[in-house]
């Protein structure tokens, strides 16, 4: 997996990471600027030890248990989102309200707006009564097109 890499100067922030870092309450360390920094460009959702491997890969120092805590904590102040599917679980960072659709034979991940799938979520909460979880996401599980040919 290739993801764009930050700027040269790995430990300098951007002011809007720092500043997105401070308004979720945590302190701006190299680790999480650098780690936001690929989840944010890498525009995927990828797993702890396909950012490691980048952040490596650019000389930085990180291991995968720093890099792991780090996307947790993300996770849990609401800066970044998790999917479970097959294989590992995979990180992403969005502004905007969306559905996942994970293949689960290879654990792609893709985002659906929430707006492409507002007719189709009404019929699912219709039938079965379900509703989107909190963050207004439904996971959806089946096979991509690659998988599936």
């Amino acid at each position: 997996m290739t993801m764009t890499q930050p700027s040269a100067q790995h430990g300098a922030a951007t002011p809007d990471h720092s500043a997105l870092l401070r308004r979720h309450g945590l302190r701006c360390t190299a680790s999480r600027l650098c780690t936001l920094r690929l989840l944010s460009a890498s525009g995927q959702h990828v797993s702890t030890a396909e950012v490691c491997a980048q952040l490596q890969g650019m000389g930085l120092p990180f291991d995968q248990a720093t890099v792991y805590r780090t996307l947790e904590i993300f996770t849990e102040v609401g800066l970044a989102h998790a999917v479970l599917g097959p294989g590992p679980k995979r990180y992403g960072v969005s502004s905007v309200p969306h559905h996942h659709v994970v293949c689960e034979e290879c654990g792609r991940v893709q985002d659906v707006a929430i707006a492409q799938m507002s007719e189709a979520v009404e019929r699912i909460t219709e039938l079965t009564g379900l509703h989107a979880g909190a963050g207004g996401s439904l996971l959806l599980y089946g096979r991509c097109s690659r998988c599936s040919t």
